[in-house]
C-alpha cells in the first residue's frame, strides 16, 4: 500500500527563518522516522514537506496521513478536505488532533490520539481489512526500545537526509507547567527513557554529524543523561538539546560530559524574570536569581545558550518589558527567544482562560507564540503584542548581534557559527516584523 505522509505548515510563520527551517527539517525527519520505523516493510511511505514541496492531490496513494500542531491545523484541514474530495482516505494525528479529536474528525476518516508508535500498524491493518475505526488511542505508554531503528540504507527512501537530524531518546515531562502541551496529554507526564545501548545504535545509524535532541529536557533524569553522554564520546556528533535551569546551574559533571559528548548549544526555558510568575505556572524549580549563573556555567564548558521568555501571564503588568530588558542586560547571553504566552488546547491554561471568557479567537493559525489570542489580565492585547515586539527589536540590534557573535568565538568554532547564524536570522526576522508593523 502507498501511504503519503504530509507535515503541513502555517502560511504565515512569524519567527526566525532559521528556526522555521530547523523546525521543518527536524519535525519532518522525526515524525517520518518514527512512522517509517513501525510501518510494515510491504508498505511504501512517501513524505511531503509542505513548506518547500508542492502537493500532488492526484497522487496515486491509498492513504494520506497528516500530523498537526495547533498553528498548522487550518492548513492540515485544508489539505485533508481536498484529498477527501478526491476519494482518498485521510488520517489525522499530532498535538492538535489529539487535543481536539472531534474537531479533527470533521476533516478525516480517522484520528490517532496521542502516541502512535504501537497503534499505527493497527491503523494500516484495519484500513486494508476495510475496518478503519474513527478514532485510535493507545491504552498504554509507548515502549521506546520497541521502536525499530532504521538503518542508513532504510533512511534513504524516506528522505531522512537533512543537515540536522532529530532523535528522541525520552518521552514525557513531569514538571507540569500549565501552558505546556506535553504534560497534559495521555502519558505525557510519565517520563520514559530508551536504553543507552538502543540510543547509541540509532545515533550510529544516523549519517548526519549534527543532531537535535527533541526531548522536552535532557535534564529530567541527570543520571541517565550522564550515562548517555559518556556513551556518546567518540561518535563525533555535534548536538543541540533542551535543559532545565536548576540542573544546569548546579551539575558541573553533566555539563562537562555534555561538552565532551559534542554538545554545542542548550535551549533553556527561563520563562520570566519575575519569580512570582515562574512559581505561578508550576515551574518552581526555576530560580531567577540563578539565571546568570546558568549562562556562565554553560559558557565555562564551551557551549552557548538560548533562553526563552514568555509574556502575558496574569502577573505581568505593562512594566514587565522594561523590567526584563534591565534584567537581561547583565546576562551575557548568546540568544533569546521572546514569545507571547499561548494557551494551546488541551492545557490547563486554555481551560482556565476559556472558563473566564478570555479566549479571543479560535483561528488556530494565530496560535504561533507571537500573536495575542487571549485577553491579558493587566494589559490590552495591543500592549502585549507591542511589548513582545519591542523585546525582539531591542535585543537583536545589529551592534548587539555582532557583539554577541564576537564573544562566542571563545566558545569554539561550532558554537560561534551557530550563534552567529541564529543572531543574523533573528535580526532579519526583526526587520521583517518591523516593516510589517509599520505598513499596517
Amino acid at each position: 500500500m502507498k501511504i503519503l505522509f504530509i507535515n503541513p505548515w502555517s502560511v504565515k510563520p512569524t519567527k526566525s527563518r532559521l528556526i522555521n527551517r530547523l523546525d521543518r527539517v527536524n519535525g519532518d525527519n522525526l515524525v517520518c522516522q518514527i512512522l517509517a520505523s513501525v510501518t510494515p516493510r510491504d508498505h511504501c511511505l512517501e513524505m511531503i514537506n509542505d513548506v518547500v514541496q508542492p502537493i500532488d492531490f492526484d497522487a496515486d496513494v491509498e492513504m494520506v496521513a497528516l500530523t498537526t500542531l495547533t498553528r498548522t491545523a487550518p492548513r492540515a484541514y485544508e489539505i485533508a478536505d481536498e484529498f477527501r474530495r478526491r476519494g482518498k482516505t485521510v488520517v489525522l494525528g499530532g498535538w492538535h488532533a489529539s487535543a481536539l479529536p472531534q474537531e479533527a474528525k470533521l476533516h478525516a476518516d480517522s484520528v490517532v490520539i496521542g502516541e502512535a508508535e504501537e497503534i499505527w500498524p493497527k491503523v494500516l491493518h484495519d484500513f486494508e481489512q476495510k475496518t478503519l475505526q474513527p478514532f485510535y488511542e493507545q491504552d498504554r505508554p509507548a515502549d521506546l526500545d520497541a521502536v525499530p531503528i532504521l538503518t542508513r540504507e532504510q533512511r534513504e527512501p524516506y528522505k531522512l537526509s537533512s543537515f540536522f537530524q532529530s532523535i528522541e531518546i525520552t518521552k514525557g515531562c513531569p514538571t507540569g507547567c500549565n501552558f505546556c502541551s506535553i504534560s497534559y496529554r495521555k502519558f505525557g507526564s510519565l517520563h520514559r527513557t530508551r536504553s543507552i545501548e538502543n540510543a547509541i545504535k540509532e545515533l550510529e545509524a544516523i549519517p548526519q554529524k549534527f543532531i537535535v535532541f527533541s526531548d522536552p529536557s535532557l535534564t529530567i533524569n541527570p543520571k541517565y543523561t550522564k550515562q548517555l553522554f559518556k556513551a556518546m564520546k567518540g561518535l563525533n556528533k555535534k548536538f543541540i538539546g533542551e535543559g532545565n535551569a536548576n540542573v544546569l546551574a548546579r551539575d558541573d559533571e553533566l555539563l562537562k560530559l555534555a561538552a565532551e559528548a559534542g554538545c554545542i548549544y542548550w535551549y533553556v526555558g527561563f520563562e520570566s524574570v519575575n519569580q512570582e510568575t515562574v512559581n505561578s505556572i508550576g515551574k518552581t524549580t526555576n530560580k531567577v536569581e540563578n539565571y546568570k549563573k546558568v549562562i556562565k556555567k554553560v559558557h565555562d564548558y564551551g557551549m552557548c545558550l538560548e533562553a526563552a521568555l514568555m509574556f502575558g501571564f496574569d502577573t505581568d503588568a505593562p512594566d514587565v518589558f522594561e523590567n526584563t530588558l534591565q534584567a537581561i542586560q547583565s546576562w551575557d547571553i548568546d540568544l533569546m527567544d521572546f514569545s507571547t504566552l499561548t494557551p494551546y488546547p488541551g492545557t490547563p491554561l486554555f481551560s482556565q482562560l476559556e472558563e473566564q471568557g478570555r479566549i479571543l479567537t479560535r483561528e488556530w493559525e494565530k496560535y504561533d507564540s507571537f500573536q495575542v489570542v487571549f485577553q491579558p489580565k493587566q494589559m490590552t492585547p495591543e500592549q502585549l503584542l507591542k511589548g513582545v515586539q519591542r523585546m525582539w527589536e531591542e535585543f537583536y540590534t545589529p551592534l548587539r548581534c555582532i557583539k554577541r557573535s564576537a564573544k562566542s568565538i571563545a566558545l569554539g568554532l561550532y558554537p560561534f557559527v551557530l550563534t552567529t547564524e541564529r543572531n543574523y536570522n533573528f535580526y532579519q526576522n526583526v526587520k521583517t516584523m518591523t516593516a510589517s508593523s509599520h505598513s499596517t
